[in-house]
């Protein structure tokens, strides 16, 4: 491929900035992501004592550790997690999402065995420095910021990178040692970086839809193009016909248990006396699994049942990528993850050695571009697109710019 040279140190010049900057964030992301991928490895040995018991006779019904369970959480549980073992503990879950508390009644003598709490766990923090640096709001919005620029860090090291002409077949594989360290870093860079780079851009696509406002713009077009989850499939506009006397859980189990779902199966408790049961199955390595019903509370009857087909495209491809960025389709996923966490580790850490011998004293050592270059208006699309797609991206790029313009407004003045 012959490439424009001036476009090429233009393009290496923005990539080096953007890189100087957006480097110790990466490398942050990059290894809470590793240890994050341990998180239930870590978590299970410490949990043992509460989500595991031992068989001794015959269980107490389910309605009745359901009354325990409400007796001994300040919030009344909202939904409840069928065991698949008589080992296992029975789960009451109060709360979603980062305010979700889970309590373990131990089905044989119906004695609390504890409560996980995920807010307060080590795991929920790496969770929370990985997403938004402890910072809040504010800290997830420079994640964004980072992972916007990490895609366009991809796409222009893809180009400055890519050989124009007189390179061997080699040296897409194996970095040049006689040269000097600073090539040989440099290299490192470069290889792991072409390697992995359709990887690292389907890892930010799982990674983004958690953002604020690339995540919330995507929301908005699920909900205007109608591609995220049916209307039906909380279950929040059904109702139930008012009758004397509710089943109980144990019965809803039943019917649970009868649909034979795959994965963790559990069952939503009914929100006043119009509300219905539902019964979902969470199955990550086989999202098109997954199911949601919803049945009358008095009856028992089934109100609604949707499938993974009644799911938009849209919303259907986000959970693809979230699942797939957290490692979640099983052990070939989990390593994978782990390699590409390790190669965006090296990546970082080879290019902060490669700039530390690059870098001359009293200079930042940016690349120079011939000032006669001018942009052209294929590159200004391309960059007008992206501010789009990304926002805080275009926010930051016009900063640039504007920072840019009155640099070399002083310079002439001087």
């Amino acid at each position: 491929m012959k490439k424009n040279e001036i476009l090429n140190k233009w393009l290496w010049k923005w990539h080096f900035i953007a890189g100087l900057i957006s480097l110790p964030f990466i490398l942050i992301l990059s290894v809470t992501g590793i240890i994050y991928l341990f998180k239930a490895e870590y978590e299970q040995p410490r949990q043992k004592h509460i989500k595991e018991v031992v068989a001794q006779g015959t269980p107490i019904s389910f309605q009745e550790q359901w009354e325990i369970a409400n007796k001994n959480t300040t919030k009344k549980p909202n939904s409840m997690v069928i065991p698949t073992a008589p080992t296992e503990a029975s789960e009451f879950i109060s709360g979603r999402f980062g305010g979700k508390t889970s309590l373990f009644v131990n089905p044989y003598t119906g004695n609390v065995t504890g409560q996980v709490i995920p807010k307060t766990s080590l795991m929920f923090k790496v969770r929370k420095l990985h997403g938004e640096l402890l910072l809040g709001k504010f800290g997830t919005k420079i994640i964004e910021l980072i992972a916007s620029w990490m895609v366009v860090l991809i796409i222009t090291g893809l180009y400055v990178w890519w050989p124009g002409k007189g390179w061997k077949l080699k040296g897409f594989f194996i970095p040049r040692i006689n040269i000097d360290r600073r090539t040989l870093f440099r290299d490192i860079h470069a290889i792991t970086g072409f390697w992995f780079s359709i990887l690292l851009l389907m890892t930010l696509a799982g990674g983004l839809p958690w953002t604020d406002v690339f995540g919330s713009n995507f929301k908005q077009i699920q909900k205007i193009t109608n591609t995220g989850y049916p209307s039906s499939w909380q279950g929040k506009q059904l109702q139930s016909q008012l009758q004397s006397e509710p089943l109980s859980l144990d019965q809803m189990v039943v019917t649970a248990n009868a649909l034979a779902l795959s994965g963790d199966v559990m069952v939503h408790f009914p929100k006043g006396p119009k509300g219905v049961f539902s019964v979902s199955n969470i199955n990550p390595s086989d999202l098109e699994s997954q199911k949601m019903f919803h049945f009358d509370q008095y009856t028992g009857k089934q109100v609604v049942e949707n499938t993974w087909d009644d799911v938009g495209i849209l919303m259907r491809g986000r959970m693809w990528f979230m699942a797939f960025h957290q490692g979640e389709f099983g052990l070939w996923n989990w390593v994978l993850m782990l390699c590409v966490a390790i190669a965006l580790t090296i990546m970082s850490i080879s290019a902060i050695i490669s700039y530390i011998l690059r870098k001359r004293k009293g200079n930042w050592g940016v690349p120079k571009v011939p000032t006669s270059f001018k942009v052209g208006y294929g590159i200004v699309s391309l960059l007008i697109i992206v501010s789009i797609i990304f926002p805080l991206f275009g926010v930051s790029l016009l900063l640039i710019i504007g920072f840019e313009y009155f640099r070399k407004r002083s310079a002439k003045k001087m």
